[in-house]
Parts: C-alpha cells; sequence; structure tokens
C-alpha cells in the first residue's frame, strides 16, 4: 500500500501560503508572497529532489496544478532537476472546476468522490504520492485521515497572517518524529509519521 507524504514550507506561525513567488497567491491580502525564497539552500534543494523524484506520483489541488504546470513544462537548463520528475511523474489533480483533458503531461483529473478515488490510489502497487502546497485539498486528506507522513520545512519567520497548514477546525493528530534536519539558514526539516488511534 502506498503512503500519501503531505511535502510544505512552512513559517514558525504555521502559515503555508505562496512560499514561492510574491503572485503566487493573494487571497485574503496576502503580501508575504515569496517568503521561502531567502532561505533556500542547497540541503533543501536536494531534500526537495530526493522527495519528487523517489515518488510515485503527486497529488495537488487545482491552483497548485495550475502554478506547476504554467512553470514547470517550461523550466530553465537549472532547474531541470526538479522539473524532469514533476514532468514526467503522474501527477493527480483534485477539481470541481477543472475538465479533462489536462494540458500537463501525465496528468489525471479527480473530480468525483475524492476521498474514494484517493482511498484507491493508496492501495494501488507503486511508490508513494507525494502532496505538494494544495492547501484545500490537505485540508480534506487530513480530515479522512488520508495522510501517512509529513515532510516539513519549519523556516524561522513569523508572517502574522495568511493560510494555514494545521487549522483551528483541525481534528486531534499524533505524529511520530522520523527524522529531522537543520540547514545553513535556519530551516528545520522535519519527517513525521502519523500513528493511527
Amino acid at each position: 500500500m502506498r503512503k500519501i507524504i503531505v511535502s510544505e514550507f512552512l513559517t514558525l506561525d504555521g502559515v503555508m501560503q505562496a512560499p514561492g513567488e510574491p503572485d503566487e497567491d493573494r487571497s485574503g491580502g496576502f503580501k508575504h508572497g515569496g517568503w521561502h525564497q531567502p532561505y533556500h539552500d542547497d540541503i533543501v534543494a536536494r531534500m526537495i529532489i530526493e522527495g519528487i523524484a523517489g515518488s510515485g506520483g503527486f497529488l495537488l489541488g487545482r491552483r497548485t496544478y495550475e502554478i506547476f504546470a504554467a512553470y514547470w513544462p517550461t523550466a530553465p537548463e537549472e532547474a531541470q532537476a526538479f522539473a524532469d520528475p514533476l514532468n514526467s511523474l503522474p501527477k493527480f489533480v483534485v477539481s470541481t472546476t477543472l475538465r479533462e483533458p489536462l494540458a500537463w503531461n501525465n496528468s489525471t483529473l479527480i473530480a468525483g468522490d475524492v476521498v474514494n478515488e484517493i482511498a484507491k490510489l493508496k492501495r494501488q502497487f507503486g511508490n508513494d504520492i507525494r502532496v505538494i502546497g494544495s492547501g484545500e485539498l490537505v485540508q480534506t486528506l487530513m480530515k479522512h485521515d488520508l495522510v501517512d507522513e509529513y515532510n516539513l520545512m519549519i523556516h524561522p519567520l513569523v508572517l502574522g497572517s495568511g493560510k494555514h497548514l494545521f487549522r483551528e477546525e483541525g481534528s486531534k493528530q499524533i505524529l511520530e518524529l522520523l527524522d529531522f534536519k537543520t540547514t545553513s539558514k535556519g530551516v528545520t526539516i522535519f519527517k513525521y509519521k502519523t500513528e493511527k488511534e
């Protein structure tokens, strides 16, 4: 059985919104987009590349899919270590508004019973499935106990506003620490396994 691994950049106060670019997601008046960039180093790059290259596919929400599909197919040469697995491996896209066929290579739409379809993906043979970004989708996965691991990169930064990974309306989760590393720029990378009660 495959695992669902949620991989996220987070601030110290738990914000996950728009780590990559200033205009990535300004919803709710968010003005801090691109906050991850000053903390990127070789350790972070290596962890990301290892994670995506070892994946059996990616589970993405609509917003993350659209951001990725607009960038990764034509990513610059220096980004090919990230781009190659993202472009070639299967993408499973959860959306009620997108329609097939999806433009990005090897992408499949999940539009019906999301929980049941993701449970089916987990039962298939193959490498684990990685969720990147996709904040609303992750809320659904957590609510239905479908997350097996979290890979969290905690940045030494407090933003005070923005969308959070763990929200007030969420349920209790017990996590077991599997591994952690600290980068040259103070980012702590935690790998947690979820404990099933």
